[in-house]
């Protein structure tokens, strides 16, 4: 009877054990990447066929942090293969997250503690995973080729210039084929050694932020204990980045962070994901100030649909801030960078970025302008950046 109640113990903690693996990671993400479900602005057919014609370019989403097939059609997050085809995304660039702080938030973390690591174990990731941030980008980076291999040419991998062209070329012949791009949320997977930069981009990135929620050893964040500027090893990875073919994204570096690296760019530095000030006063959004500084570069701001980004999960809120870039230093300098799939809830996932294209409409952009802010200002800025492969 003992050893019958002690195997019946151990089928249930087995089965427990067993539901965890399988369902836990899903029932994270469900919590975490939402649409909100409150209404959408209604689309006009103007919105739909000038929607159809663009080039639309994605600065930001963590996708591949979870554990879902890119290719399959979910039934949670943001962005998957046919929702990016369903909101006509000719580009998607794809950050890999490697640590981000237990009560994460936009005021103060240290680098102490992390979230991602029990996540990586609970979705059995490979065991070089379990702790080592380097390894977890570089299982990115191969997550996302894989998914490249298996789509059919669905997928483009974009690593140099004249892949953009390529892509471009075939979106106009054969309108189809979504580009995808690699990146960076924050340079703590270099673990300290500036030559893993070389191993990074060996893998296929080319673009990244020096810091995510807390400073490291490149740089203080907007949200880290310190907030201070570029450490010596911050700004020769800058340098490097730069010689490389690796775009430099200032998205949640602290203020002296960013002042330093527009001082020293001699290429165009991107702000991927975020806002600015003028239109919602959160610390992580970009000062008018920064604003002149990234356009200085040739840069651009990808602004997102999130309420720590533009204060609201409106459409039109995001609107409202890229007019107030357009306004303050030209249309050229304007971006998309939701992070969708980044921990945040929003009005619509990737598959109804009809939403924008119409709320820009309703602001008073000229279809040029709309044109050049929902892709052609980045899919400029990313061919300046990169180098023929």
């Amino acid at each position: 009877m003992k050893r019958r109640i002690l195997l019946g113990l151990g089928a249930v903690v087995l089965l427990a054990v067993v539901g965890f693996f399988a369902f836990g990671p899903a029932m994270v993400e469900r919590g975490m990447n939402k649409v909100d479900g409150l209404p959408l602005i209604e689309v006009s057919d103007e919105a739909r066929t000038l929607h159809d014609s663009l080039t639309i370019v994605d600065l930001h989403s963590d996708t591949l942090l979870w554990n879902r097939d890119l290719l399959d059609q979910s039934d949670r997050g943001h962005v998957d293969l046919p929702r990016l085809q369903q909101g006509n995304v000719a580009l998607q660039v794809f950050s890999s997250v490697t640590k981000t702080p237990r009560g994460q938030n936009y005021d103060a973390n240290g680098a102490d503690t992390d979230n991602i690591t029990p996540l990586v174990i609970a979705q059995l990731q490979p065991v070089r995973t379990w702790g080592s941030l380097l390894e977890r980008s570089l299982y990115h980076a191969q997550k996302l080729d894989r998914a490249v291999q298996g789509s059919g040419n669905q997928l483009v991998s974009i690593r140099g210039r004249d892949d953009v062209a390529g892509l471009l070329g075939r979106r106009a012949v054969k309108n189809n084929g979504t580009g995808v791009l690699f990146s960076a949320e924050g340079l703590q997977s270099l673990e300290g050694d500036i030559d893993n930069l070389d191993t990074l981009y060996a893998a296929g990135m080319r673009m990244a932020g020096l810091t995510h929620f807390f400073d490291n050893e490149l740089a203080g964040s907007m949200h880290g204990l310190e907030k201070g500027g570029l450490t010596d090893m911050g700004r020769e990875t800058v340098k490097r980045m730069e010689a490389m073919g690796m775009i430099v994204d200032i998205a949640h570096c602290s203020h002296q962070c960013v002042s330093e690296i527009l001082a020293m760019a001699t290429r165009p530095v991107v702000s991927s994901h975020g806002g600015v000030q003028a239109t919602c006063e959160v610390n992580r959004n970009l000062t008018d100030e920064e604003i002149r500084g990234v356009a200085a570069t040739g840069g651009i701001i990808g602004v997102g649909y999130w309420e720590g980004a533009v204060c609201d999960t409106s459409p039109r809120a995001t609107a409202k801030a890229m007019k107030h870039i357009r306004d303050l230093v030209g249309i050229e300098h304007v971006a998309l960078g939701s992070d969708y799939d980044g921990a945040v809830t929003v009005r619509f996932d990737t598959s109804e970025l009809t939403q924008v294209t119409q709320a820009l409409l309703d602001e008073g952009f000229s279809e040029e302008e709309i044109r050049a802010a929902m892709g052609g200002n980045a899919v400029r800025v990313i061919g300046e950046g990169l180098v023929p492969q």
